[in-house]
């Protein structure tokens, strides 16, 4: 047996219901993924279309057409502003607000009018634009995740084009007043597309929740919280099964004294150096390469495409920036310096960790060496710069 429109209205109603409480639900367990709560937000709007418009006839009068209207172009400005939320991380308010005042400008004078037919045509026509430019907007940040944004964006499209068939429809009808819902195959073939789109951009945008979140806990795991630098393991996993090349080098600084900055002023003052520093070795970072927090007050740096003088260079750079940085800590103005150690791979290829190491026994010879300076790899001595060309202290 086939359902009849309303039938079909009130099954739409009620998906979009379900999904709008699962969407808040799962927003609101976390409240991370913000473009989950401006979905919920578009989907109670939606619903309250759906129920304002069940109830559009001909004895109702217009008033239904236009409240309904009103409603389906708000949330559907809404949806798209939460696609845009979800690619770029800014506030969806300012856009849906535009968009919702354009959508209303163009088509709800008409129905007040009584051309609810062209304003219905308008309204299917916006729909499709919206729903389109949305699947655009996932489409632009597919490589966040291929699988579910592919799906949605396919999903999306497909809603926006059974719009699209709607408008058409009513254009070849030609009325531009109908006094009542336009039933024909479009309408049904529309709520039907609508219904199964629903329930899948709902299962994916969860699927999408689940998967930033797992990427979240990733970047979590790969980054020093104080510092925001990768950590040790994110290093070794970025290059800890690499030979390095002579135009590859390893840095390794540890700042000087750094106990008694800790025993003098608190390990808040502490942590404060040791984000600052961070701070001096990313301004000194070149194009390729990383910056990382080993440990306590023990860094390293990958710098790619340099030769053993233009990387000792850099880290005298990074020194000389952190010494002559003024921290104050308490009112007090504090001094601190670091010592640092470098080494390069060689032309056959030197793995990471021998090329860490070597750089970390010439730190500890600029620890030796009465501190806040910077010594090369003892191998690498008999190739150093003449001494004009030397930076470190």
């Amino acid at each position: 047996m086939m359902l009849d429109y309303p039938s079909l209205l009130l099954a739409l109603g009620v998906s979009a219901a379900c999904l709008m409480v699962t969407l808040f639900g799962t927003w609101f367990s976390r409240r991370t993924d913000s473009f989950l709560l401006t979905l919920a937000i578009s989907l109670c709007l939606v619903v309250a279309g759906i129920a304002v418009y069940s109830t559009f006839s001909a004895q109702s009068g217009l008033a239904p057409a236009a409240i309904a209207y009103a409603l389906f172009m708000i949330g559907f400005s809404t949806i798209y502003a939460a696609s845009v939320q979800f690619r770029t991380g800014m506030s969806p308010w300012r856009l849906a607000g535009t968009l919702s005042f354009v959508s209303l400008a163009l088509g709800l004078p008409l129905i007040l009018a009584g051309l609810d037919g062209l304003g219905l045509i308008i309204m299917n026509v916006l729909t499709a634009t919206l729903l389109v430019g949305t699947g655009c907007q996932y489409w632009t940040a597919r490589k966040e995740a291929h699988g579910p944004l592919l799906g949605m964006v396919i999903l999306y499209c497909v809603s926006g084009f059974s719009f699209a068939l709607c408008a058409g429809v009513l254009i070849a009808d030609g009325r531009l007043s109908l006094g009542e819902p336009p039933v024909n195959w479009a309408e049904n073939l529309n709520i039907g597309i609508c219904i199964a789109g629903m329930t899948g951009i709902g299962a994916l945008s969860l699927a999408l929740h689940q998967w930033r979140m797992a990427a979240l806990h990733r970047r979590e795991a790969m980054t020093d919280a104080l510092t925001g630098l990768i950590n040790r393991r994110a290093l070794f996993d970025q290059y800890g099964g690499r030979k390095l090349s002579v135009s590859t080098a390893v840095i390794v600084f540890d700042i000087d004294r750094f106990k008694s900055i800790n025993d003098r002023f608190g390990h808040s003052a502490g942590d404060e150096v040791l984000k600052l520093f961070a701070q001096d070795m990313l301004s000194e970072m070149l194009a390729e390469g990383a910056a990382a927090r080993l440990g306590g007050e023990e860094f390293a740096m990958v710098v790619g495409e340099v030769m053993p003088g233009r990387a000792e260079r850099i880290a005298n750079a990074v020194r000389m920036r952190f010494a002559a940085r003024d921290i104050f800590i308490d009112g007090k103005l504090v001094r601190c310096t670091v010592s640092g150690g470098v080494s390069v791979g060689t032309p056959e290829g030197q793995p990471f960790e021998t090329v860490l190491n070597l750089a970390d026994g010439a730190l500890y010879e600029a620890k030796g060496a009465g501190r806040d300076r910077v010594e090369i790899a003892t191998y690498l001595r008999s190739i150093r710069p003449a001494p004009d060309s030397r930076t470190s202290a």
